[in-house]
């Protein structure tokens, strides 16, 4: 019996083949990117976050923010027309999970660092129709009543050096200085007004 009827007339083969040849498929595509420098180290300018912009990113989490922001640019026009240079792989090493995605009902994150000023954010979460009439995002008012714990900051930065992020003993040591009596509103103003800025002036 030859292979395409062996496929075509006994379902199970049908499903073995098709996953040999999807595994097949995955291991040109994927395996080569961990060999990639382009892909595994830091793109120029890229540094690993600060303790208060891992809080900052922390509640980012948290709160959800990633299921209608986007942080990446494609390589269309359009995209980069409005956005910037498009995404690469090196300015998320450090980012764990990265926040890679398409998929938006709000504008695009990944070059937000300093386009528009801490207050501006401020006011943005607190009331986003106070400075973006059509937006339909909740407010999150209660990010300036809650204290960052430097103690999960810590906890969670030993965690990424684990998987790679080169951190030390100094900024283990730099975490409750930094990010004592800050609040979360703070931290999250501080991760968005860091993100993009590497690639940010690109073209």
């Amino acid at each position: 019996m030859s292979l395409q009827k062996l496929a075509e007339e006994k379902v199970g083969f049908l499903i073995v083949f098709v996953l040999l040849v999807i595994s097949f498929g995955l291991l040109i595509e994927i395996v080569p990117l961990f060999f990639s420098k382009s892909v595994t180290e830091p793109a120029p300018g890229v540094k690993p976050y600060t303790p208060l912009q891992i809080a900052g990113r922390d509640v980012y989490l948290r709160e959800g923010c990633y299921t209608c922001h986007s942080q990446m640019i494609r390589p269309f026009r359009a995209e980069t027309e409005r956005y910037g240079h498009y995404s690469v792989a090196g300015e998320s090493v450090y980012d764990h999970p990265f926040q890679w995605g398409s998929k938006r009902m709000g504008p695009d994150l990944a070059r937000v660092g300093g386009r528009y000023s801490d207050e501006w954010h401020r006011l943005h979460l607190l009331n986003p129709r106070q400075v973006v009439p059509e937006s339909n995002m909740p407010a999150f008012p209660h990010l300036t009543r809650n204290a960052v714990d430097a103690a999960i900051v810590e906890r969670n930065m030993r965690g990424l050096a684990k998987v790679g992020v080169p951190y030390t003993d100094a900024d283990y040591k730099s975490v409750a200085e930094e990010v004592n009596g800050k609040s979360e509103m703070e931290a999250v103003i501080a991760y968005l007004q860091g993100l993009g800025l590497a690639l940010k002036n690109v073209r």
